[in-house]
Parts: structure tokens; C-alpha cells; sequence
């Protein structure tokens, strides 16, 4: 019998320049196109987000530097204005940063294991919906990293920030087809390059939640010797609200790509997530029964959701019934580094492993949404590689 696949050796980076809340929400608020009903929406959104910082690629936005940019791109810091460039224009500083950023964190995450190295990866699976280019970032990874030219490439692009669950499952099927499969899954976005000034109050909402960051982890069945913690991927499921089609979009404008974030993609989760997450359950007797008496936090102690935004977490902890303690990491991630799309569960997944007091054995859920409204889940077990 095959053994199952471990996600281990997980990673995380995030650019330099740090935004803070406080410091983007009177910037938003500042801009002269804005009428008064609008300057309400930003103040609000951006101060009852659950965030505290955020990080960004673009260096203009950066309140510690008084030296203001000679040709400006995206914020004059002379005038106060956000500016607009093209669809292009951003896409090119996407093409540059993200790049780097693929290949660091995935080299991060080879470095970080002790059994595995470059000559052992068989696939590389990226994901990103913030930008586009081609050859692609799982191109440049095999590149950068010395990869064999061999290595099965994939790129999960334009999914939204749901990317990683299947890409995680594309790993997981792979190395249940070859037991020496070693899959580097890597996801990179580079969200605030589409912020934008508006009076729209989805783009508002959108505008005080989205951030820069990049995850990678290595997927593999083998049997490995070094006792290295990691998360057995148990069982992965898809669900869509239909109703939530128009409510949360992402489409390519002629200044960036526009996200669709309506305020009511809260109420649709709450709705529709314990359909959404019961056959997840159900192959196993104990779990489905807890779940379905509204018990299951008290069966699975660690809880991956997307922190998308603040009243998504508060929807799904009312629906589910799970504690603070296990919304903890969510929020976490939330207050230091926003919303990062696709990588962003990556983030909440890694905090658990290292900073929640997680046990070989613990049962971990991970959710995530996006686009369609799609929620994706995954049932995961903490365990060391080298145990069976």
C-alpha cells in the first residue's frame, strides 16, 4: 500500500516596504476624486478590516522614505494622489518582482528540507492570479534552481485566491500516481499592484484587504528519514455557491485587473458552507457526526481558513462553531499581512505547524475561496514524514 502524501518543509516571504493600515486608509481617503459618502466607505472598510499591516512591492508607497519618486508610477508623494497606470505598466513590475520572489521562496523551501534537494523535484506546480508572463514563473523556477529540464512544469494562473488548494491536490494526485513524485508547489501575488482609487465600494472593500506575499512547500510520498513535521493530505473537495457568481469576479481592466469583492460574499458563505464542507467529512464516521451536531472543532483542533477578510472569519466561526483559540492563526495572518490571495492560506498553515502548539496526530481544516463563489477544502493530518 502506497504511502500517503506529506506537505512538508513550508515557507513564507513577504516584500520589504510595509504598509500600515492607518497610513493607506488616510491616503485612499485623501484623494480628491472621492465625494464624502465615499471617504465614509474607505474610513470604515479600512479601519474595521482586521489589519494592521500589509506589504507591498511597490516602493512609492513606502511612508518611511520623504524622498520622493523622480517619475512616480503608482503614488506621487508631492501631491498625495494615486495614480493609474496601465494594464501593461503594472504587469511589467509583476513580471520583475514576482519572478524573484517565485524563485526565492522556492528555493527557501528546498533549503529548508533535509532529505531533498534540487535533482530530486519531478513537478513544479505554481500559482498566481496577479499577473502574466510567459515562459512562466514555474519556468524560471527550473531555471533559477537547477532543476532537471525534465521536471513536469504546471501554472494554476487566474484562479483567484482559492489557487493553492488545488494545487495542493494536483500534488497530492501526482504522488499517488508515482510513489517517488517530489512536488514543489509554489504561489506568489502581488495583489496591491492592482489598487486603485474609486468610489465604488467593492473596489473600496477590495482596496483595505489585499497584499503582497509568497508561499512554497514540497509534496512528496517518499519515505524520508529526517522526522521533519509536516501535514498528511487526507481528502480535498470543491463546492460552488452558484448564487455567489457575480458577487466576487476578477477581470483585466485597461488600469489593472478589477476585483469584484461584494459585501455580500459574507452572508453567501455562511449560507452555503456547511453543504459546502460535509462530504469533506463524511468518509469518516466520527467526523461527520460531530459535524453534523455542530460539534467538528471539537474533532479537528486546527483550523486553516482563508482570512479573505474579518466578517468572512466571523460567518465561518459562527457556522461551524469553532473557538477563538482556533480562529487564532486566521486572524493572525489577517492583522500582519492581509489578504495575499492565493498564498495566504500557505501562511495560516505554516503559523500552525510552528506557532499553535500543533501535535503529531491533530486534524487540520483548511478552506479557502474564490471566484465563482468556489470554496475549496482539505482535511489534512499533522504527522512526522518518517512515521507511518
Amino acid at each position: 500500500m502506497s504511502r500517503p502524501p506529506v506537505l512538508r518543509s513550508l515557507q513564507t516571504i513577504v516584500p520589504d516596504t510595509v504598509l500600515h493600515q492607518d497610513e493607506v486608509r488616510d491616503i485612499f481617503a485623501a484623494q480628491p476624486d472621492l465625494g464624502r459618502l465615499a471617504q465614509r466607505i474607505v474610513s470604515t472598510s479600512f479601519n474595521v478590516s482586521g489589519i494592521d499591516t500589509r506589504h507591498t512591492v511597490i516602493d512609492e508607497l513606502s511612508q518611511d522614505s520623504q524622498t520622493p519618486e523622480t517619475d512616480p508610477v503608482f503614488y506621487d508623494r508631492r501631491s498625495g494622489a494615486l495614480l493609474a497606470p496601465g494594464t501593461r505598466a503594472r504587469n511589467d513590475v509583476y513580471t520583475r518582482e514576482a519572478g524573484r520572489l517565485f524563485v526565492d521562496v522556492a528555493r527557501l523551501a528546498l533549503d529548508a528540507d533535509p532529505d531533498l534537494e534540487a535533482a530530486d523535484v519531478t513537478h513544479v506546480i505554481t500559482a498566481s492570479c496577479t499577473g502574466f508572463h510567459a515562459p512562466g514563473p514555474e519556468y524560471e523556477i527550473v531555471r533559477a534552481l537547477g532543476l532537471s529540464d525534465s521536471v513536469q512544469r504546471y501554472h494554476l494562473g487566474f484562479m483567484g485566491c482559492y489557487a493553492s488548494m488545488p494545487a495542493l491536490r494536483a500534488a497530492s494526485q501526482f504522488c499517488a500516481a508515482d510513489e517517488n513524485a517530489v512536488v514543489l508547489v509554489v504561489s506568489v501575488e502581488l495583489c496591491t499592484l492592482h489598487l486603485r482609487s474609486s468610489e465604488d465600494p467593492d473596489t473600496i472593500v477590495a482596496s483595505s484587504l489585499f497584499a503582497d506575499g509568497a508561499a512554497a512547500g514540497i509534496v512528496t510520498a517518499r519515505d524520508l528519514p529526517s522526522p521533519v513535521t509536516g501535514l498528511r493530505l487526507d481528502r480535498f473537495h470543491t463546492a460552488i455557491a452558484p448564487e455567489g457568481e457575480k458577487a466576487m469576479a476578477w477581470t483585466i481592466g485597461d488600469t489593472g485587473f478589477e476585483m469584484i469583492l461584494a459585501t455580500t460574499v459574507p452572508q453567501i458563505i455562511g449560507d452555503t458552507i456547511i453543504g459546502a464542507m460535509r462530504p469533506l467529512y463524511a468518509p469518516e464516521d466520527d467526523l461527520v457526526g460531530a459535524f453534523d451536531e455542530g460539534a467538528v472543532g471539537g474533532e479537528v483542533e486546527h483550523w486553516a481558513i482563508h482570512p479573505g477578510g474579518r466578517s468572512i472569519l466571523d460567518r465561518v466561526q459562527e457556522k461551524l462553531h469553532l473557538t477563538d483559540v482556533q480562529l487564532h492563526p486566521a486572524r493572525e495572518v489577517l492583522r500582519e499581512y492581509g489578504n495575499m490571495s492565493s498564498a495566504t492560506v500557505l501562511f495560516v498553515l505554516k503559523r500552525i505547524l510552528e506557532e499553535e502548539g500543533a501535535q503529531v496526530g491533530d486534524r487540520v481544516s483548511a478552506m479557502a475561496f474564490g471566484p465563482g463563489l468556489t470554496a475549496e477544502s482539505a482535511l489534512m493530518t499533522v504527522t512526522a514524514p518518517a512515521e507511518s
